[in-house]
């Protein structure tokens, strides 16, 4: 199995899901469809689940933006690497929310629409498929990752129910693999050395992204980790899995 793909493959969504399928099948892990979405079909990965099962879950997704192509293989390669973990905690994992996007390189899905701004909106398939999946979970800490054109190096932002803060730690750990965003604001934001913690849900937002949704669902720990789309392909790999790997071990002290 190669979770390293070439780069003119990193948009190749066949290619990552029949990845997945093998590794499921050698790690099993339940994996199945839950939406077509125009052409393609998107999947859904859980850990083995005991009957009434009540362990609280961890939620990793990514591809939600298909012009960001790192996250994906990064989360693969993450997986293929912790099939015992997946197996010991209840994990709900969503490799790749925009098929289309990932195919075509481009931002919107195939009805040109920024699904991270539609996550309130249960009269769309999609994300009312996704309530179905999500509802009556609940979620220590939410993973959403992501790229960004313009970051001059990673960052994250954080959302937590407690009042605290985690990601710094994480982006320490981080940052022995990518330098850290230095801009004092990104996207707006009042950033402190890559890290963006808002206080209150905004209120200028277009749209809802899929990590306030989670939030508000009442989601404890939510971290939007961001690296930076035109570094090398190898690299941003290796940042989102190291992501990945710290945010599990800070937060959920796996």
């Amino acid at each position: 199995m190669s979770t390293f793909p070439t780069h003119h493959r990193s948009h190749d969504y066949d290619l990552l899901i029949k990845e997945w399928k093998a590794l499921a099948k050698h790690g099993g892990l339940k994996m199945k469809p839950f939406i077509r979405q125009g052409e393609n079909v998107l999947h859904v990965i859980t850990s083995p689940e005991l009957k009434h099962d009540e362990r609280e879950t961890l939620y990793i997704s990514t591809g939600v933006h298909g012009d960001e192509s790192a996250p994906p293989w990064a989360l693969l390669k993450w997986a293929t690497e912790n099939l015992k973990l997946l197996h010991t905690h209840r994990f709900l994992i969503l490799p790749c929310v925009n098929p289309h996007g990932l195919m075509h390189n481009t931002r919107v899905d195939h009805r040109g629409v920024d699904i991270n701004r539609t996550f309130h909106d249960l009269s769309d398939p999609l994300i009312a498929a996704w309530h179905k999946l999500v509802a009556g979970r609940t979620f220590t800490l939410a993973l959403n990752l992501h790229e960004d054109y313009d970051a001059q190096g990673i960052y994250a932002y954080e959302l937590n129910g407690e009042g605290q803060t985690v990601s710094r730690e994480i982006l320490e750990d981080c940052a022995h693999v990518l330098p850290l965003d230095g801009r004092a604001k990104i996207d707006g934001r009042k950033s402190d050395r890559g890290l963006i913690q808002p206080r209150r849900i905004p209120r200028d937002l277009p749209g809802m992204p899929e990590a306030i949704v989670l939030y508000q669902m009442g989601a404890m720990v939510t971290i939007t980790f961001e690296s930076p789309s035109e570094f090398s392909l190898e690299d941003r790999i290796a940042v989102q899995k190291k992501f990945i790997e710290s945010s599990l071990h800070h937060v959920a002290k796996l």
